[in-house]
């Protein structure tokens, strides 16, 4: 009798995807290094970035580290011993509500480890969108008349977020105070509520586009993005809940087949699309993910049924232009007038002197919202869900090369880098708790040491 020989291969093959992901993780943060340096040396040549003395993302060094740091800690260490095989095991409802809760406690455990009041205090600035929720009145006068208080020179300007963006990021603030709900304190709350939701959707499109064991994969690596420290508290958040959830209602109608149930979900997927459009202008740029979460099932549907998707889709992103442009906001008069209101903005002109920087540092500042478990997954997904990610990233180039966005990006980028979390799903099992471990710790690194202002 010949005995089998020994299986080495699997195990080389194995070693050489360990070394391939370690060694772009390496790579990449070299490179955010480099850009890092490059900025403080920018800085002291007496260059201005505007990111509030900070050389990369928005924020001085300066430590604070209290026991206070003890409760994200204890969020880490619970997500990384007990996440892999909770999402292994819990049903897939009850999945993406632990989900849903994991996300938003990591996010305000982050928040709060730099003082308790960390929640609401960046909602309740100068700056953001509760400072002019005041200011309106009549809906259809605000909606009219927005565009008259967005440049510069206007007698009575919005404030910055208000002026950078379509009137629908103002108008959610609005309505959350005409329902009783007003305040930094409950403005806050939504931001993280919408941040939070965007896991959900996540698992629920990687399940539609490749199989529910690759989401339960992604899970736990969603609800210890390091990004979270910036869905609590900015809007970029709440931006990026809305976006997820309309790309998962076209994932979902993709794979339906032909009925109304299909074209009912196509048709709400476009509506919340639609309405993201009104949220953010940078959100367009994110049609890419819908795009690609349709035409990835393209061998099943067939080009008739990814048109008949799409058009559904589009008929909803229309009526809520309609209603938006009926209300008196023409969408491309408003992109017009916030493009010449950046240009005109007091930080513009010394961003702009320092532009090929922020090429890099856009990208470099979202790896750091990423975090390196989304970077090593990236080094080796496969199949299907390289369509996420790929359409995220290419969502991000086009932003940075409008030449608009220029710096910000750990925020700003949410809604796309939540997209780049599938690829996570390439990792083997047996590295889930080191990488989960290493994003934690990136997390908890930028809480302490970076006075962000969200």
């Amino acid at each position: 009798m010949t005995s089998a020989p020994p299986l080495v291969e699997p195990a080389r093959t194995a070693s050489r995807g360990s070394a391939a992901r370690g060694l772009t993780v390496a790579l990449v943060a070299a490179g955010v290094l480099a850009v890092w340096l490059t900025g403080r040396q920018i800085t002291r040549d007496g260059g201005d970035l505007h990111l509030r003395e900070g050389y990369l993302v928005v924020g001085p060094f300066d430590v604070v580290l209290t026991a206070r740091v003890l409760l994200p800690l204890l969020v880490a260490v619970a997500g990384v011993l007990w996440g892999p095989a909770l999402a292994r095991r819990l049903r897939w409802p009850a999945l993406l509500g632990a989900s849903t809760a994991g996300a938003a406690a990591w996010a305000v455990a982050l928040a709060v480890s730099s003082g308790w009041g960390s929640l609401a205090a960046p909602m309740a600035t100068e700056h953001e969108y509760v400072h002019d929720v005041g200011r309106v009145g009549d809906l259809g006068t605000f909606l009219s008349t927005f565009v008259d208080s967005v440049p510069v020179s206007s007698p009575d300007p919005w404030v910055t977020h208000v002026s950078g963006h379509p009137p629908g990021a103002l108008l959610a603030f609005v309505l959350l105070d005409r329902i009783g709900l007003g305040g930094a304190g409950w403005a806050a709350a939504l931001c993280i509520a919408g941040g939070a939701l965007a896991v959900p959707a996540v698992l629920v499109t990687v399940r539609a586009v490749a199989d529910e064991a690759a989401a339960r994969t992604v899970a736990p690596f969603a609800v210890l993005l390091p990004g979270a420290v910036w869905i609590a508290t900015s809007a970029d958040a709440l931006f990026a809940g809305v976006t997820a959830w309309g790309v998962a209602l076209l994932a979902l109608a993709a794979v339906r087949a032909p009925s109304r149930t299909r074209a009912a979900l196509a048709l709400a997927g476009g509506v919340v699309l639609g309405v993201s459009l009104y949220l953010s202008f940078g959100l367009a740029a994110a049609g890419l993910v819908a795009l690609a979460v349709v035409l990835v099932q393209r061998p099943r549907l067939g080009w008739d049924g990814v048109l008949r998707v799409l058009a559904a889709a589009a008929v909803g992103v229309l009526l809520v232009a309609a209603l938006f442009t009926v209300g008196g906001y023409w969408w491309f008069e408003g992109i017009e007038v916030v493009s010449q209101r950046v240009r005109d903005g007091a930080s513009y002109e010394d961003r702009a002197a320092h532009a090929t920087w922020f090429l890099a540092a856009n990208p470099a500042a979202a790896v750091l919202a990423a975090g390196p478990a989304v970077i090593a997954g990236l080094a080796g997904v496969r199949g299907r869900l390289v369509w996420l990610p790929a359409a995220a990233l290419a969502g991000m180039a086009v932003s940075d090369l409008s030449g608009l966005v220029l710096g910000e990006t750990e925020r700003i980028w949410l809604p796309f880098v939540v997209w780049l979390l599938p690829a996570t799903a390439s990792l083997p099992a047996r590295s889930h708790r080191f990488w989960l471990a290493l994003s934690a710790l990136l997390a908890l690194a930028v809480e302490v040491t970076v006075r962000t202002p969200w």
